[in-house]
């Protein structure tokens, strides 16, 4: 079980996720493909239509203070202006619409945070809500009035030490997954009572790095917290796990980009093509039986 024993009720939800699947998968943003986009309500039903187990959400706030799923500083290749979400109020930002899937009839409109995780409150998705440190302790208040604080992840690089306080002083004890590009980040945040630390985000442009050894993969793993990595492509082009990624998958195969990964033992894929990986995932099980997530 991941997480310290103390927090064990508040991570009862994702250790059954990861008992009972194995390794998660996670959808980049949701799955925004076709006339659907990405940060929405229909983008986390077709994550889950399209096998992931977890949806990554960014967070933007409007100038007044509203919260809104969307990854700020896309504006112009999505929304078809320079200005940023953030310069702009709550009644502006409910007429923007995303512009390459609006169609007569039906808007495909920026969605405000909350009514969009409200929805999915008690189901079996979980998400990761990134982008969004900076903006404690006021997101976590209204994320707590959610109550659904054990279907999110809180997501913050381990460096930010005073987004990491506010988390510590909150009352609700979110679980929380630093952002991690080497092992003293890790250690920065391990064991801290007051911190429900349950997973690290491992983060690597080049292979020649400790988190491509087993024993740091199963180091982690003896001291409470779950391994997550990332495979979505970045349009800036740095690779986020040593250059294993969807475009290797589909360029060579999902053998040659997920297959290394499995084999060490990663707990959780970030992807923008969950189905890929969930195809993976089910072969990799077949070839590897006596690791079978589930009661045996």
């Amino acid at each position: 079980m991941f997480g310290q024993p103390h927090f064990a009720t508040q991570n009862a939800r994702l250790n059954a996720t990861l008992t009972s699947v194995g390794t998660l998968i996670v959808a980049h943003r949701a799955v925004g493909h076709g006339s659907i986009a990405e940060n929405t309500t229909l983008a986390v039903r077709a994550a889950q239509l399209s096998g992931a187990d977890m949806v990554e959400i960014d967070v933007t706030a409007s100038s007044d203070g509203e919260f809104y799923s969307f990854h700020d500083g896309h504006e112009p290749e999505t929304l078809g202006f320079k200005a940023n979400l953030q310069t702009l109020t709550a009644a502006e930002i409910d007429q923007v619409s995303f512009i390459w899937v609006d169609r007569p009839g039906r808007r495909a409109r920026v969605e405000r945070l909350l009514p969009l995780l409200e929805s999915f409150r008690g189901g079996p998705m979980l998400f990761t809500v990134d982008r969004s440190w900076w903006r404690w302790p006021a997101l976590l208040r209204s994320l707590a009035r959610l109550d659904m604080s054990d279907q999110l992840v809180m997501k913050c690089p381990a460096w930010e030490d005073a987004a990491l306080h506010r988390l510590r002083e909150f009352p609700v004890k979110f679980p929380v997954m630093p952002i991690c590009a080497g092992p003293d980040d890790v250690y920065r945040t391990l064991d801290d009572p007051d911190l429900n630390t349950v997973g690290v985000e491992l983060i690597t442009t080049t292979r020649h790095h400790p988190w491509f050894s087993h024993s740091v993969m199963e180091e982690f793993h003896g001291r409470g917290v779950f391994c997550f990595v990332n495979t979505e492509t970045l349009t800036t082009g740095v690779p986020l796990f040593g250059g294993l990624d969807d475009e290797l998958a589909i360029t060579s195969s999902p053998e040659a980009a997920y297959g290394p990964i499995f084999d060490l033992g990663v707990d959780a894929i970030q992807t923008d093509w969950p189905w890929l990986v969930r195809d993976y995932r089910t072969s990799w099980y077949r070839d590897h039986p006596e690791l079978l997530p589930g009661p045996r």
